[in-house]
């Protein structure tokens, strides 16, 4: 069987760029070897089996494919489900009103820690957040389409590749991993 990885696809299918139809995403996966890939929603969400391969060969060869076969690069996102469990438990906005108001940015490197103390610095009108190394929370209460705390101001300041979902994806993807 090997083992199970949830991979968020960062920016393909939104605003009409970087368009990929999933089943054609999924035939793609299974030529490069990744068994039973499921994907959810049209955002780049897939769970998948890598078999024995390291996590890091697998970011590659899914970048590569994607490359190859639909001809423009996407950033790729590997998490297993006890990285996505933990940082769901611990996020600091369970305990407000709005669960369809959370949002995850998930971070590919952790961000140097000066830049995380500028970045605590700023404030938004309605909006939330809380920086770790791996993800930072946010909490749009207005929600993410308005929000100026966004994917792109994130990468920008701190410096860092990112891909953002919310708390219903993030539940879907997991309870995926264990169907």
């Amino acid at each position: 069987m090997g083992n199970t990885y949830i991979g968020l696809l960062r920016g393909i299918n939104v605003s009409g760029q970087k368009k990929i139809k999933m089943a054609e995403l999924r035939r793609v996966l299974e030529e490069i070897g990744l068994q039973n890939v499921k994907t959810y929603i049209q955002s780049g969400n897939i769970v998948f089996e890598g078999g024995n391969i390291e996590q890091n060969d697998l970011q590659r060869y899914i970048f590569d494919a994607i490359y190859q076969n639909f001809g423009f690069e996407v950033p790729v996102f590997l998490l297993n489900k006890e990285e996505i469990e933990h940082v769901l438990n611990k996020s600091p906005f369970m305990d407000t009103d709005g669960e369809n108001r959370l949002y995850y940015v998930w971070l590919r490197t952790s961000p140097k820690h000066d830049l995380v103390e500028q970045f605590n610095q700023h404030q938004f009108k309605h909006e939330d957040y809380f920086v770790t190394d791996k993800c930072v929370y946010l909490l749009c209460k207005n929600g993410y389409g308005r929000a100026k705390l966004n994917n792109n101001y994130i990468e920008n300041k701190l410096k860092v590749e990112a891909t953002t979902r919310n708390r219903k994806t993030m539940l879907k993807l997991v309870e995926m991993i264990d169907s």
